[in-house]
């Protein structure tokens, strides 16, 4: 079975040898170390020299000169002003949706009485300062401002500021600006790359550190993100977008194809897969990517993509194929089966699942309200989505009446006294209803 486009038949999973299904699985352990190290260096000068290293990278990387760091208000409401009057309405749609499913998924405070008189609570407390990284190289990403922002302040976010890489104007991309102004972002820094990372991770003069930053971006952003764990806390190890389609019989071919071409088209690095039950569904998806790739606007990015990372794999049953899923953990899963919501609860490690042909990965990219902020590389085997848990951090309290701590007396000296901690032992024994 061949394509007359670079996309590979990878054969049958059950049949691939141990090598070969690491080589399809294992995406996270690709980091170049060229970036890492650049990276680093980035964000130690940043470290070192705040705002004048910040100023030297722009000029380097970008080509301008910049007056001020921050972008001033007016800017953003211009650039509101400006927006198109259709994108602006898909814009506030989108919002309304963010607004309707983070509120929905908003953590709530919690409280527990293991004993009587023993209450232990949870409080769910907004994150003072939020940071958010807006791309602006290849495209501009006004959606993952929204995705990032609004889920922020409905956590209840003091203050969310906002970086993205300056153009020729020196300000971020018009689109960016007016997301950001619609979104709530509070301050905008014209910034990018591992240095805004680092500015807002450390502080500088001008740009104020932050306590999680989140927001997707290229080798050098994801590098700096990981280099600065420890200062502050991140929303997920991020690389390129990912997806794969699990497919049967049921599913339109070239909707199929359609979709990995649309996730392909991000990054000559992006992941695509499609999953198929039967060799004779896995043939009709070579030939429709065939077709759908002949005239594609991005047409060298996706054959790119498809070429180092895409593929085409066949399993006998969908089982076989949830078991896949498992093991390759993708950012985006698309269930192009017949019985979908069968199929949903047995998936487990992805980052969202579409559920059904219609189920477009390209609404949910935009427009349903589910976030697309996700992990990729496999790590969603153990981060999530985006969303306002990510925004908060719990307080846990405790409070125990005088006939519980009477009750708990005893056991708890004794339990410390077995690890040799007299003082535990003694604090406890203090309320022994004994003495």
């Amino acid at each position: 079975m061949s394509a007359p486009v670079p996309m590979r038949f990878l054969g049958p999973w059950a049949t691939l040898s141990a090598a070969d299904r690491a080589a399809l699985v294992d995406r996270s352990s690709k980091a170049n170390s060229t970036v890492v190290r650049d990276a680093a260096s980035l964000v130690a000068d940043v470290r070192a020299r705040g705002d004048v290293a910040l100023r030297e990278q722009v000029r380097r990387f970008d080509g301008v000169e910049l007056e001020s760091l921050e972008v001033p208000r007016p800017a953003m409401r211009r650039a509101l002003d400006s927006t198109p009057r259709d994108l602006r309405r898909a814009l506030d749609r989108a919002i309304r949706n963010l607004d309707s499913v983070h509120s929905a998924f908003k953590p709530v405070p919690q409280r527990v009485q293991p004993e009587p008189g023993i209450t232990i609570g949870r409080r769910p407390d907004p994150l003072d300062r939020v940071g958010i990284y807006a791309p602006g190289g290849r495209a501009a990403y006004p959606s993952s401002v929204l995705m990032a922002a609004v889920p922020a302040r409905i956590a209840g976010v003091r203050e969310v500021i906002l970086a993205s890489p300056p153009g020729p104007n020196a300000l971020p991309s018009d689109t960016v600006l007016a997301a950001a102004q619609l979104a709530g972002v509070h301050r905008v820094f014209s910034i990018g790359g591992s240095g805004a990372i680092a500015a807002m991770a450390f502080g500088t003069e001008s740009v104020p550190r932050v306590d999680r930053i989140v927001g997707p971006g290229n080798a050098y952003v994801a590098a700096a993100k990981i280099l600065v764990v420890g200062d502050t806390a991140i929303d997920a190890p991020a690389g390129p977008s990912e997806l794969m389609v699990v497919c049967d019989a049921t599913a339109d071919p070239d909707i199929v194809a359609g979709e990995m071409l649309a996730q392909a088209e991000h990054d000559p690095l992006a992941c695509v897969v499609a999953v198929a039950v039967g060799v004779s569904v896995a043939a009709g998806i070579l030939r429709a990517i065939n077709s759908a790739v002949t005239g594609a606007a991005r047409r060298d990015t996706v054959l790119e993509a498809f070429a180092g990372q895409g593929g085409v794999i066949t399993v006998s049953t969908i089982d076989e194929a949830t078991d896949l899923v498992r093991n390759y953990a993708p950012e985006h899963l698309l269930l192009s089966v017949d019985d979908p919501g069968a199929v949903l609860p047995a998936i487990r490690n992805a980052g969202t699942v579409f559920v059904g042909h219609s189920s477009s990965v390209a609404f949910g990219d935009y427009m349903t309200g589910a976030n697309h902020v996700l992990p990729t590389g496999g790590a969603a085997r153990s981060y999530s989505g985006l969303s306002t848990a990510d925004f908060v951090r719990w307080t846990t309290w405790q409070a125990i009446e005088p006939a519980a701590a009477r009750s708990l007396a005893d056991d708890v000296a004794i339990f410390a006294s077995s690890e040799s901690l007299p003082g535990h032992a003694a604090a406890a024994a203090r309320w022994s209803a004994s003495r």
